[in-house]
């Protein structure tokens, strides 16, 4: 999957938008004014889940290829190298998992329609 593609299946959520608060490297996809994907040049950093045991297991899965994210990883964030041995399915679902895990956590106000 190439960072384009990665992009456009972000963007194409309901109420998602696109930031960039440390400059053009990293484009932070958010909803509700929550970040749901981390996009560098080739990984994406995701919630997987409710717990740290659920972002284990895809580490597990696909070691080295899916690591601990930094700082926000004791959350259940991960990263995900996206140009290696994840397929385009795996990264599709963390993705979506990632933002029903941050829609399911903002207030019934900011989720979006």
């Amino acid at each position: 999957m190439d960072r384009e593609e990665l992009v456009a299946h972000c963007l194409a959520k309901p109420g998602a938008e696109e930031t960039y608060p440390w400059g053009e490297v990293e484009l932070v996809a958010k909803v509700g004014g929550k970040a749901f994907a981390f996009l560098g040049p080739r990984t994406v950093g995701v919630k997987c889940g409710r717990d740290s045991a659920e972002a284990a297991e895809w580490r597990d899965r696909y070691p080295g290829a899916v690591t601990v994210s930094a700082y926000i990883g004791r959350y259940g964030w991960n990263a995900v190298d996206f140009t290696g041995p994840v397929p385009d399915d795996d990264v599709r679902e963390l993705i979506d998992t990632s933002y029903d895990a941050i829609v399911q956590a903002l207030p019934k106000s900011r989720r979006p329609t």
